[in-house]
């Protein structure tokens, strides 16, 4: 990049586009919004004007085609991830790509096939967090003794058949959505992958996506990871991480307030009720600003990318042994 920002182009005009990923270029010290494309020219324009992006685009070809485009973020529906994703690496350009990367891993390994001088990420934002950083860092320092159980919950309400979360098709549903985030933590904090998973799923008659799934994750050497998700029950997300010497509870795992204040805590169980609760205030931060610097940093070289399109296969495969648990109606082993 010769010491220029890197420039951004926008593949749609999806809600976490335009109030969360957009904000967050526009904050990173690495990244420049540059263009934005819509299959409807008029959006893209009107979203071009409202957030200061110089170029709009009445299509995504368009886009993918514009030589001063270095990167593309991708928050299209599930079903089209995979597919836009490899067109724009194709046309020369990085991409970050929402999550989950594909609808099943087979999918998702057409993306090791691409050219390897262009990089693929999926937008786990939350591995840039501070607040999840410095939780590794005590997991990893012992003071939590030695972690053991993780559980997690994240729910929100969302009933409405239009919506693409309850279009069962193109992705829609609770594990491709959220729980995603639940067994990634695993990943994250035990610095180890699933041997095994078991899962429950109770379907929405109507959608025919799994409205709520409850899941456990065998990590072995006795490690589990246990969820809870749902797309139709009282919003609230919670992360657990219990060792042998203490216990650290992470408030907002996910969707941290961008540009607040966030909390994690520990607690030794000496007193019950929270009461030898202590808290770690982690410093105002744009969870999305710092993802896109970690994959600017890693397209000019200078820092290695940690988890790129191998790491994107790897979390489908777990989904997948999710999703075909709960049809077998006991363990699968992920492979």
């Amino acid at each position: 990049m010769n010491g220029k920002k890197i420039r951004w182009g926008i593949v749609s005009t999806a809600k976490i586009g335009l109030e969360k990923v957009i904000p967050g270029i526009r904050r990173s010290q690495t990244g420049a919004a540059c263009a934005i494309a819509s299959r409807a020219l008029d959006k893209a324009q009107a979203a071009a004007t409202d957030l200061g992006i110089e170029k709009a685009y009445g299509s995504y070809e368009e886009l993918l085609a514009d030589p001063d485009i270095d990167a593309i973020y991708n928050p299209l529906p599930n079903h089209l991830h995979v597919p836009v994703t490899v067109q724009a690496v194709e046309a020369g350009k990085h991409v970050l790509c929402e999550k989950p990367i594909a609808l099943d891993a087979a999918e998702a390994a057409r993306l090791l096939d691409l050219p390897k001088d262009r990089l693929i990420a999926e937008n786990f934002m939350v591995r840039a967090h501070p607040q999840w950083i410095r939780a590794r860092e005590i997991v990893r320092s012992g003071d939590l003794g030695e972690l053991k159980a993780i559980q997690c919950f994240f729910s929100y309400f969302n009933d409405d058949p239009g919506n693409i979360r309850n279009m069962a098709d193109i992705g829609g549903g609770a594990l491709y959505d959220i729980g995603c985030y639940t067994m990634l933590a695993g990943r994250y904090f035990f610095d180890a992958e699933p041997q095994r998973v078991v899962s429950l799923v109770d379907r929405d008659p109507e959608f025919g996506t799994d409205r709520m799934t409850s899941a456990l994750l065998d990590f072995g050497r006795n490690r589990h990871l246990n969820f809870v998700v749902s797309t139709q029950l009282t919003p609230y997300q919670r992360f657990n991480l219990v060792g042998t010497k203490k216990r650290l509870e992470i408030v907002i795992p996910v969707n941290a307030p961008q540009g607040e204040a966030v909390q994690i805590r520990l607690d030794d169980g000496s007193m019950l009720g929270d009461r030898a609760m202590e808290t770690q205030t982690i410093a105002p931060c744009d969870q999305y600003g710092e993802l896109v610097d970690v994959f600017g940093r890693a397209i000019t070289g200078e820092m290695p990318l940690h988890h790129g399109a191998e790491d994107a296969v790897q979390n489908m495969k777990i989904l997948d042994a999710l999703f075909a648990s709960a049809d077998k109606g006991g363990w699968v082993d992920v492979t």
